[in-house]
């Protein structure tokens, strides 16, 4: 009876440790699953593209207005009454065309006086003339009486004074025939321009007046605007350049211009002036809205542009032939404590660094070494199977779809190229991808 309880017992705690061992075992199976669960990650759903070589041309855009090579803005330079308007805005004058008329009639009546002040000033210096002559005769004479002692001193003297007087007072009637030739010239000048002829050939772009207005003008400012002149003939754009891009451009580049009036069809143009300092440059605003330059591009094409049309110019600044490509959306940017090889580099700068100068204060060192780190670099993910490796690259030029790459890659790699999100946000070094042909849905994310 004892015996046959003992081996009950025996059998129940062996079931007993059966039961705990596979307990043990199955919470093993379970942790184990779920660390390879976590350790396999979510897939991303990616595009990929192929490194290629092609060629690449580096535009700066940039918007702006068509506006002509030549115009002039008339303004009045005398006050008074157009009478007289011959032309209307859009028509055709050649250089010395009658294009307005102001009313003479106050201008007439100013040079007559200025005419007559001029005779009579020419008329005072004749008579001061005949005087001169009169005085020196009688000095001459009366010197002849004073060296035969005939006359006194005192009265050769009053002759002498009678001389430098009528040489003062033909001196004085000079001068005033300066002065009236000159207010003859000027009321001349001003009657002159109560006549507007066009200074040069073109189209009337702008009228500003009608008959009858009444207009102020003088010499010594701009008067009332009459009208604009263009040559139309010759046209160019003129846009606003910002300061990063302008360094780029030289004289003579090659342009594209695309203008809204002419849909679907492109320009020609090479650059002929760039703006040494900003335009509207206004403290208030921000420092982008000020930094603005402005480069003219003169148009080849002979089309009826009309001033103020709006365009957009694609200024070629840089050329590349043959060169390493990828799209621009594969390159994005990230910070290197979360790039292997960067931080790899960084790591290895360091013992170098500490390695020629081992006495670098601790202090300065960790400065060195966050300044290391926050910087971004730029990198592409590189697809090697079924994940990616994110590999930095040194950028060339671009233009509208894809970067050159000068160093990090090479060609036949196949780097991920969309969904934008992934390659922005979520990929790292490592990640587990698939790869979608273009145009399906990229960037979901799988478990």
């Amino acid at each position: 009876m004892g015996k046959g309880a003992s081996n009950m017992h025996t059998r129940g705690k062996q079931r007993t440790w059966w039961w705990l061992g596979g307990a043990a075992l199955v919470l093993v199976a379970v942790l184990t699953a779920a660390f390879l669960w976590r350790q396999r990650g979510p897939v991303y759903v990616v595009q990929t593209e192929k490194v290629t070589r092609r060629d690449l041309t580096e535009v700066v855009v940039a918007n702006g207005r068509i506006q002509p090579v030549v115009q002039v803005k008339i303004s009045a330079e005398v006050s008074g009454e157009i009478v007289e308007l011959p032309v209307k805005e859009g028509q055709s004058v050649q250089q010395g065309d009658l294009v307005a008329r102001i009313k003479p009639d106050v201008y007439l009546a100013n040079r007559r006086s200025a005419e007559a002040s001029y005779q009579a000033a020419r008329s005072a210096r004749d008579q001061a003339e005949a005087n001169l002559r009169k005085a020196e005769l009688e000095f001459q004479r009366q010197a002849q009486l004073f060296r035969e002692h005939l006359i006194s001193e005192s009265a050769f003297l009053e002759y002498q004074t009678a001389l430098d007087v009528a040489r003062a007072q033909l001196q004085h009637a000079e001068h005033q025939v300066e002065v009236a030739r000159a207010a003859l010239a000027r009321a001349e000048e001003e009657l002159a321009k109560t006549t507007i002829y066009a200074p040069i050939s073109g189209t009337i772009s702008k009228l500003s007046v009608e008959r009858g207005e009444r207009v102020a003008g003088n010499t010594m400012m701009a008067g009332t605007e009459l009208m604009t002149i263009a040559d139309l003939n010759n046209m160019e754009a003129r846009v606003e350049v910002g300061e990063a891009d302008v360094v780029l451009l030289r004289p003579g580049q090659r342009a594209w211009l695309e203008v809204d009036a002419f849909q679907g069809r492109r320009f020609t143009g090479y650059v002929t002036e760039i703006a040494n300092s900003a335009r509207n440059l206004n403290p208030q605003v921000g420092s982008q809205e000020a930094t603005k330059f402005e480069v003219r591009i003169r148009i080849q094409e002979k089309e009826a542009f009309r001033p103020g049309m709006s365009v957009t110019a694609e200024i070629e600044t840089r050329y590349r032939t043959n060169v390493l490509t990828v799209p621009l959306a594969s390159v994005t940017t990230r910070l290197p404590r979360t790039n292997d090889v960067a931080r790899g580099a960084s790591r290895l700068q360091s013992e170098r660094a500490a390695a020629g100068n081992p006495a670098e204060e601790p202090e300065r060192a960790a400065h060195r070494k966050r300044s290391e780190t926050v910087k971004p670099v730029e990198v592409v993910f590189v697809v090697e199977g079924t994940r990616v490796r994110m590999v930095p690259v040194k950028l060339g030029i671009s233009d509208a779809d894809y970067w050159e790459i000068v160093e990090g890659l090479s060609e036949g790699q196949e780097v991920v190229s969309g969904g934008y999100k992934v390659i922005h946000r979520d990929l790292e070094d490592g990640a587990r991808v698939r790869v979608v042909p273009p145009g399906n849905a990229a960037g979901k994310k799988t478990g």
